[in-house]
């Protein structure tokens, strides 16, 4: 173990941890909200999260975006791709409902079989991201016996089909600026970005669910559907916009992801999936304070691992902590539910 390098670096381990905890802490919202409503995981969040960080990478390419240039010069182009990836995640969001979940609770279908039928529909939007390439082709061979091939649709669609399993980078690089400086370590200001636009969305969120009528149904079903039916709450509307509201965080996330990473894949849902539920169980699931405790938590934990044991060992580390947590508070660090949050 090397304490001397941990020590030496502590305040940038930090830093960086708590940015990247934020990018799951942000995913982890969607899980604990679902949960929370439903009792279910909703394994296709990760997924939505994904095909968000696409559609920033696409909307840049079709204003034009490229070259380099710094956060500031960058802010007009992700203005608008997080309001159009927000919208598109949160659209999709709520077909995945639609279609995997809707009519499976509505028949009170065994949480298993739902649980299946979620992590079928994240197969789905992996690997539809994963052969866009052949879907534009099939599209371009319809089109192209339509208007007898006076125009191609792969043509147009050349920067959005390349390479579909591999990785795809944002057309603009962002190029951090020193904001302050703690020792040696400069704070910069994407990092600052990722980790303050975090919790302000958290606080929005929090917010809006104990303060406003739909946060109060929200928790109101959560608690007791049958008697928030009663008091005129409509379930299935709710439910709806539980995973609307999932998915627009999601959005959010996929666009504070791409400033920190710069490019993305068709399965990076995969992994950053698994650690967002694990925030969302560290910190309690079905609790919103949680999930972003626990995101923030497993960042940190993550860097300082592999400062201590090297970066093999830092999952090894991050879910030997959630073991050890739950062992000794097996309802999360907060553990309070959704539905029983205070007004």
């Amino acid at each position: 173990m090397d304490f001397s390098f941990l020590f030496d670096n502590i305040v940038e381990l930090t830093v960086t941890g708590l940015v990247l905890g934020s990018v799951y802490a942000l995913i982890a919202l969607g899980y604990t909200l679902v949960y929370g409503v439903l009792q279910l995981i909703n394994f296709a969040h990760a997924d939505v999260f994904m095909w968000g960080t696409f559609i920033v990478a696409w909307v840049l390419i079709a204003l034009g975006a490229g070259g380099s240039g710094t956060l500031i010069q960058a802010v007009p182009f992700l203005l608008l791709a997080l309001v159009v990836a927000s919208s598109a995640t949160g659209g999709l969001a709520m077909l995945v409902e639609r279609v995997a979940y809707r009519r499976l609770v509505r028949k009170k279908a065994l949480s298993y079989i739902i649980l299946i039928s979620a992590i079928g529909a994240s197969f789905v939007l992996s690997e539809t991201m994963g052969v866009r390439d052949r879907i534009v082709r099939l599209l371009d061979g319809a089109i192209s016996g339509l208007t007898g091939g006076a125009f191609s649709l792969e043509d147009q669609l050349a920067d959005y089909i390349a390479n579909p399993r591999g990785p795809m980078r944002l057309p603009f690089e962002i190029k951090p600026t020193t904001v302050f400086s703690i020792g040696d370590f400069n704070v910069r200001d994407t990092d600052l970005t990722i980790i303050v636009a975090a919790l302000l969305m958290m606080v929005a969120l929090d917010f809006f669910i104990r303060r406003t009528r739909l946060g109060r149904e929200i928790r109101a079903v959560a608690q007791d559907p049958e008697a928030a039916a009663l008091m005129g709450a409509n379930s299935q509307s709710v439910v709806g916009k539980t995973f609307l509201i999932g998915g627009i965080m999601a959005g959010v996330a996929a666009v504070l992801f791409m400033i920190k990473s710069g490019q993305t894949s068709f399965d990076i849902g995969v992994i950053l999936g698994i650690k967002a539920f694990t925030a969302a169980v560290l910190g309690g699931i079905g609790n919103l304070r949680g999930a972003l405790l626990g995101g923030l938590l497993l960042g940190i934990t993550e860097n300082w691992g592999s400062a201590l044991f090297g970066t093999q060992w830092k999952d090894v580390v991050a879910f030997a902590l959630l073991v050890l947590i739950l062992l000794v508070r097996p309802t999360g660090l907060l553990g309070q539910t959704l539905g029983r949050a205070r007004a």
